[in-house]
């Protein structure tokens, strides 16, 4: 009798904790997704939520693999990758010319205390400002992307011919050299070479990201329609890490610029020194419809668009 009351008990307390453990597993299953980013510190807020632990407490396995050419990526989300990087001109191009992605969530924005590019122009070029820029030769990171269609927007408000200069595509790091030669007279830069440049004397004439909005929405995070709206509850939770990540780059920068370093192989000193971006993960329509008014008057925009259909955000 005594061992069928304790077989009985057992039994019992079996059933009461079955639905916890059977919950077990479920609850310890993670979200995979998987992304990219650029190894720049634009996209330090992600590698911060990677590092501490931030998409792991959302319920989120997130894989992220290295792009260098980030004009490439929104062909692949959908396919390849489920979140990627983009600038808010990748989106609007892709958008245009047929891919159907959305932007998920806000990255970073340039403003006036948060600066990550600038024009730089040659120390003995003689150029004085924007106005001086006829007939002399820009070095870009890719021609038809954002920063170089912010320049061409700050000639036109300043009545430069946008067809006056010669651009020619050269890759971040090798701008201080080809200024250094003489090669080119004005440089579309962002940190941290903008910062080498400027101590070798050249000058910058400010950011022109700013030229079109302050705060300027520069980067956003996209992903491709379908797979956004079926993951709204995904979106939201990659949304609130990134957020905590911000958080703790502006209370421990210390931190975050290890994380830094570890992303970007710079030096420990080089790391330190470079200003860090204004991360904002709330994305508005009007931050997207500013620059599809500004490639509208470039003749620049394949199709019209609104900002409010290049998002899906939670």
């Amino acid at each position: 009798m005594l061992a069928q009351s304790i077989g009985a008990r057992c039994v019992a307390a079996l059933m009461l904790l079955a639905p916890f453990l059977a919950a077990q597993p479920a609850a310890a299953q993670k979200i995979k997704v998987r992304a990219a980013y650029v190894p720049a510190v634009t996209w330090l807020s992600a590698w911060v939520a990677k590092e501490e632990g931030y998409f792991d407490a959302q319920g989120l396995d997130v894989s992220f693999i290295a792009v260098q050419n980030i004009s490439l990526v929104p062909g692949t989300v959908g396919k390849q990758l489920d979140i990627a990087p983009a600038t808010v001109i990748d989106l609007i191009n892709a958008a245009g010319g047929g891919l159907d992605v959305v932007a998920v969530a806000g990255n970073h924005s340039d403003t006036t205390d948060h600066v990550t590019s600038t024009i730089i122009v040659r120390k003995d070029s003689g150029i004085m400002g924007v106005k001086d820029f006829a007939g002399r030769t820009v070095a870009t990171p890719t021609v038809g992307a954002i920063l170089h269609i912010a320049l061409l927007h700050w000639m036109k408000q300043e009545g430069v011919d946008v067809n006056s200069i010669r651009a020619v595509e050269v890759p971040f790091p090798n701008m201080p050299d080809q200024m250094k030669a003489g090669r080119v007279d004005v440089a579309e830069a962002v940190q941290p070479f903008a910062s080498r440049m400027i101590a070798a004397g050249n000058v910058s004439l400010g950011d022109q990201l700013l030229r079109i909005a302050n705060p300027a929405r520069s980067t956003v995070w996209i992903a491709d329609r379908a797979w956004a709206a079926a993951h709204r509850p995904v979106i939201a939770k990659w949304a609130a890490a990134l957020d905590q990540a911000r958080e703790l780059i502006e209370k421990n920068p210390a931190r975050a610029r290890a994380v830094l370093a570890q992303y970007t192989k710079l030096p420990p000193g080089v790391a330190d020194s470079i200003p860090l971006p204004f991360y904002d993960v709330t994305l508005r329509p009007q931050e997207l419809d500013a620059w599809i008014k500004v490639m509208s008057d470039l003749g620049s925009l394949q199709k019209p668009l609104k900002g409010a259909d290049l998002m899906i955000v939670p």
